[in-house]
């Protein structure tokens, strides 16, 4: 029995066992919880006499019940076991509202604004005057930034009193920075040697929140770029119904086209994509979802469906653990950012690498494994360990060189980079990570791995590239911290990740995307500027600055030099609206 199998029998049981601890013998205690609410129209006004109908969303539960508001137009359920609910509020004259995945906690109340909106909603927001003062709105959602928490609600009553259920998120509410729209002009992409990602030269990218309904959130962006008489274009679109991040459906849509060059072949590709979750009961959830890819390039086509899963389980105070089959974190692209303009625009440059293999293009096609176990150190705090195993039957390889034209290379026009399908890779690897808020506006990691890499062989004998690349294990350790200036409100983000030994491919991809660390020195930073109400800011990005790992390796086709992370500087600047 070889270690892949081996690895693969303990992925099974640990599902079948983290699917045992979910029993009712662990929890033999009551959860239950309760629900109250108040029902507005868009002017404030409390209505009567609405229908509130509370649907269970578990999957073997059938509970539903019907409830109707006061004089003052609230209402409140009785204790009802703790889970994920689903809130229908209708009434004559109004269009129905729908709130879903409201979370049910034990021994709590989960307070909930619901505000029915009819077809003359927009006209009376067009018709009111602009110094009119809006209606303090006392309800709040506040959400944590994993999505795997629950949100939580507070509320301000008569006397002034604030009441809050469940931990707050010390950052600033979303509704108070998010922004309407975006327009970034910027010096080119962060991913040279990729065909599918954003060119490496200047280009405009703008994103736009249409906002559909009383809360569903439908944001599309785009990003063009012209350079030599060869053009780039992309255009996304995110569709999230329940209107926000990490909680019910996402579906994303990403289309992009380069030519490379201007006599040269035109590359097309296409990804769509989409995630869900769902709860089994109050201890154990589900995350799924997939994507498809298209990719057109030398009038060949490549096509790929790439499911992903993750299940959660709450074994104790203060523990969860995990497994997953992914090839990618979840999330609106690998930024970590919430749902929102910021993400859509970063959904414009998570395509996978384009490759090209037997003159026919395919696609990097990691697949990562993993089970995990997470305690939370208090309020601020996290530590966590995983196991897991990455596999590939393309591994993308980047580099350059003088191998412009040849067979296998995918050389890049807006860039001296290229792409190289490296070939098969497995292996087997451990992390430990750290994670800890610091302070208001300052956090921090610390994140140890160990896997499996692709590395050149010591002596090459002229021979392809392809054969002189071979599996090596390798250490890590990588450390980043954000923070935010006092007064000068400048963001500023670092990291750094060392590795033991040559690779030129990803050592734990997935954990880099998960905790956003990229090889060696990165760093980013975004200067508000004091006009416009700070909605303009100044962006500088900047990756492997000291410009680390670099291999060179000779090939029957010249020298070449690899590298693990390119080199790469992009700066722009921004308007927000």
């Amino acid at each position: 029995m070889n270690l892949r199998t081996i690895v693969r029998i303990g992925f099974a049981l640990g599902i079948a066992c983290l699917a045992g601890t979910s029993a009712p013998a662990l929890y033999a205690d009551s959860n239950t919880g309760k629900i109250s609410g108040v029902v507005l129209d868009p002017a404030g006004t409390a209505q009567m006499g609405a229908t509130v109908l509370v649907t269970s969303e578990q999957v073997f539960s059938n509970s539903q019940f019907e409830l109707f508001t006061n004089d003052r137009g609230r209402f409140a359920t009785t204790s009802i076991p703790a889970g994920a609910y689903s809130i229908k509020v209708t009434l004559s004259g109004f269009l129905p509202a729908i709130e879903q995945h409201i979370q049910v906690t034990d021994q709590h109340t989960t307070l909930l604004q619901v505000m029915l909106g009819s077809v003359f909603s927009s006209f009376e927001k067009l018709r009111q005057q602009p110094n009119q003062k809006v209606a303090k709105d006392d309800w709040a959602w506040v959400l944590r930034s994993s999505a795997a928490t629950r949100s939580v609600l507070q509320y301000q009553d008569q006397d002034g009193q604030v009441l809050v259920l469940g931990q707050m998120n010390t950052a600033e509410p979303a509704a108070q920075t998010a922004a309407k729209g975006r327009v970034l002009l910027s010096s080119g992409g962060d991913h040279p040697g990729s065909v599918g990602a954003p060119a490496d030269s200047p280009n405009t990218e703008f994103a736009y929140d249409l906002g559909v309904g009383n809360s569903s959130q439908f944001v599309m962006a785009g990003q063009f770029s012209e350079e030599r008489g060869a053009s780039a274009a992309g255009f996304a679109g995110e569709w999230l119904p329940s209107g926000k991040a990490g909680i019910g459906p996402v579906t994303t849509l990403v289309v992009r086209q380069s030519q490379l060059g201007p006599v040269g072949p035109m590359f097309r590709g296409l990804r769509m994509s989409h995630d869900d979750q769902f709860a089994l009961s109050d201890t154990v959830s589900i995350r799924y979802g997939g994507e498809i890819l298209v990719a057109a390039l030398n009038n060949r086509t490549t096509t790929a469906l790439r499911p992903r899963a993750q299940m959660d389980v709450k074994i104790g105070h203060g523990w969860v653990a995990s497994t997953t089959v992914a090839t990618r974190p979840w999330g609106n692209g690998d930024s970590g950012t919430p749902a929102g303009v910021e993400s859509t625009l970063n959904a414009l440059d998570v395509f996978p690498t384009v490759l090209i293999r037997r003159d026919r293009p395919v696609t990097e096609d990691d697949l990562h494994e993993e089970l995990a176990l997470e305690r939370a150190l208090g309020h601020n705090a996290h530590i966590s360990a995983a196991f897991f195993h990455d596999s590939s039957n393309h591994t993308a390889v980047i580099g350059r060189g003088g191998v412009v034209n040849a067979p296998d290379f995918l050389q890049d026009y807006f860039s001296q980079a290229f792409a190289y399908d490296g070939g098969s890779s497995s292996s087997s690897g451990v992390r430990m990570a750290y994670t800890q808020k610091l302070s208001q506006t300052t956090e921090g990691s610390l994140v140890y791995a160990y896997g499996g890499v692709l590395s050149p062989l010591a002596e090459s004998d002229g021979k392809t590239l392809r054969s002189q690349l071979t599996t090596e294990s390798r250490h890590s350790v990588a450390a980043r911290t954000s923070t935010k200036i006092p007064y000068l409100r400048t963001n500023v983000t670092a990291s750094y990740k060392w590795l033991s030994g040559s690779a030129v491919s990803r050592l734990d991809a997935y954990g880099e995307s998960l905790y956003h660390t990229d090889p060696y020195l990165s760093v980013q930073i975004k200067q508000p500027l004091p006009i416009l109400s700070r909605r303009m800011e100044i962006e500088a990005d900047a990756g492997n600055l000291l410009a680390q790992g670099y291999v060179p390796v000779s090939t029957n086709r010249g020298q070449v030099v690899l590298v693990p992370a390119y080199r790469y500087f992009k700066g722009g600047l921004s308007f927000q609206f």
